[in-house]
């Protein structure tokens, strides 16, 4: 159990049956009355957003979540193929479990698996991944880095855009949180 006292912004409580993480919190201690916390709740299966009110020191169940480090090693069919770093127990997933972020996916990785009771909630991937480019027009004599942008396709898969001297077979580093280019990779 938590106390409303206690909420911060990322810390996981059970409601209704699902889980939901805190986004924004507020105490509120007005002139009369007795103290609030308004809170903004996002659901962590459906990613809806609410807001709600609790009293001041309301306790509520804390999700219990796990959170372990697994390895992409191989895509069988429409399923991602991930092994347990400790265990070495293979799990599947689906590309729906895993996220739009599934386009940064690449033999070998290691990303984190937060699962509630047995069942799958969020796969973390590393804010940044280098990849190598495989498809992109080819650059031009004088394209400088402020000139522009033309898009590019990653080994993976991905598109993103990309500056105009950026060439074939180069490595480069992504965000993958906004899908943005963050330079050479040597």
């Amino acid at each position: 159990m938590i106390s409303s006292n206690d909420f911060r912004t990322g810390v996981s409580i059970e409601l209704d049956g699902s889980v939901w993480r805190v986004v924004e919190f507020l105490h509120v201690k007005p002139g009369k009355g007795s103290a609030f916390v308004r809170t903004k709740l996002k659901n962590v299966q459906s990613g809806s957003v609410v807001e709600r009110t609790f009293r001041a020191g309301e306790t509520v169940p804390q999700a219990n979540l796990e959170k372990n480090t697994q390895q992409y090693t191989y895509k069988d069919g429409e399923q991602y193929v991930l092994m347990d770093m400790v265990t070495y127990e293979e799990s599947r997933l689906n590309p729906e479990q895993i996220g739009d972020r599934v386009k940064y996916l690449k033999e070998g990785m290691e990303v984190n698996v937060l699962t509630w009771n047995g069942q799958v909630l969020e796969v973390e991937f590393p804010n940044t991944v280098v990849l190598e480019v495989t498809e992109t027009d080819p650059g031009v004599k004088g394209d400088t880095a402020t000139g522009g942008s033309k898009p590019a396709i990653v080994e993976t898969g991905a598109q993103i855009m990309v500056p105009l001297f950026v060439s074939v077979g180069e490595k480069i580093k992504i965000d993958t949180r906004n899908d943005s280019y963050l330079g050479r990779e040597n």
